[in-house]
């Protein structure tokens, strides 16, 4: 029987959330499977990705042949790196110390490359907050100034030098 780790759907129309499971290769993209490895919601940023990672390395090891975004999944959790240098090991290349440190060195790389993304997926959020706050404030205050002008009482300024040349005018018409 040929195993696939594959993708299957659920979720609503235009709102996809997937299970990663291990399906015998005929079986339906929705249908009966073997185990259930985990499950991936590409809607979050950054997508989510929740994973049993011994039980993805071991189907993995046994000839599960994962689908192209499955792999795309497990190469970012580190599940395919794992099994590629347990593969190692049993050939004698590697020791299982060497393994071990090799993966664990990987991990914490990766974790810094990860938190570095969603600090700078926080900062850019931030950033747009903050500009659309400034924004909203120039507006809000335009409009104040434009209430303002046409609240304002009308007065009529009559021109001081025009008032008394007038008087001097009609006392001389007289």
């Amino acid at each position: 029987m040929a195993t696939r780790i594959r993708l299957q759907r659920h979720g609503r129309k235009a709102r996809p959330f997937y299970h990663i499971v291990v399906a015998d290769s005929r079986s339906k993209r929705d249908g009966r499977f073997i185990e259930k490895l985990g499950t991936y919601n590409p809607i979050t940023n950054p997508a989510t990705i929740e994973l049993n990672f011994d039980s993805a390395v071991e189907w993995l090891l046994k000839g599960a042949e994962p689908s192209d975004t499955a792999r795309r999944l497990l190469s970012y959790k580190g599940a395919m790196l794992k099994k590629h240098l347990v593969e190692g090991m049993k050939k004698g290349a590697l020791t299982e110390e060497q393994v071990e440190s090799k993966f664990n060195a990987w991990l914490d790389q990766k974790a810094g490359i990860i938190t570095g993304n969603i600090d700078a997926i926080a900062k850019a959020e931030s950033d747009a907050k903050e500009t659309a706050l400034a924004k909203d404030k120039e507006v809000s205050a335009k409009r104040a100034e434009a209430i303002a002008a046409k609240n304002a009482p009308v007065v009529e300024e009559t021109p001081a030098e025009e008032a008394p040349a007038a008087e001097g005018t009609e006392e001389a018409a007289e």
